[in-house]
């Protein structure tokens, strides 16, 4: 990574910091943070919403992506996910899938903890041969 992109990603880890502590989880006490990059430099964050119905709950990954479209951005470089558990956490299948929708194939998905451990994945290590609106526009 060259000095921009180390900025940015301090910028971007900030943010899903940020988002983390602004998560709302009393029923797991699992908070999540996320902070995307959109194509046009801008940084947009989601946290995770619980709900006393769990199959309502709402996942970081997924906020931030939306708060984003209702912004008017669909396009994204980069998103990173932090939590303070001890293990990395991957987005869940259903982030993955939203994820697919507006990230490229090739664009990174990082995991970050408290302890500043990382893991990098690219949509597609996440999600292999996805279903995507290419599938849909080439038909």
């Amino acid at each position: 990574m060259n000095k921009n992109e180390i900025a940015r990603f301090d910028e971007l880890l900030l943010a899903a910091k940020a988002a983390y502590h602004l998560a709302y989880a009393p029923y797991s006490n699992f908070h999540v943070g996320a902070a995307a990059l959109t194509k046009n430099g801008n940084i947009v964050q989601g946290c995770n919403v619980e709900n006393a119905s769990y199959g309502l709950t709402v996942c970081a990954e997924r906020n931030c992506i939306s708060n984003s479209v209702i912004n008017g951005e669909q396009e994204f470089e980069v998103i990173v996910v932090y939590t303070e558990q001890d293990k990395l956490t991957p987005p869940c299948g259903a982030c993955r899938q939203v994820i697919a929708e507006f990230f490229e194939q090739s664009a990174p998905v990082l995991s970050v903890n408290h302890k500043n451990e990382q893991k990098v994945w690219t949509v597609q290590e996440l999600l292999p041969d996805a279903f995507t609106p290419k599938d849909l526009l080439d038909l």
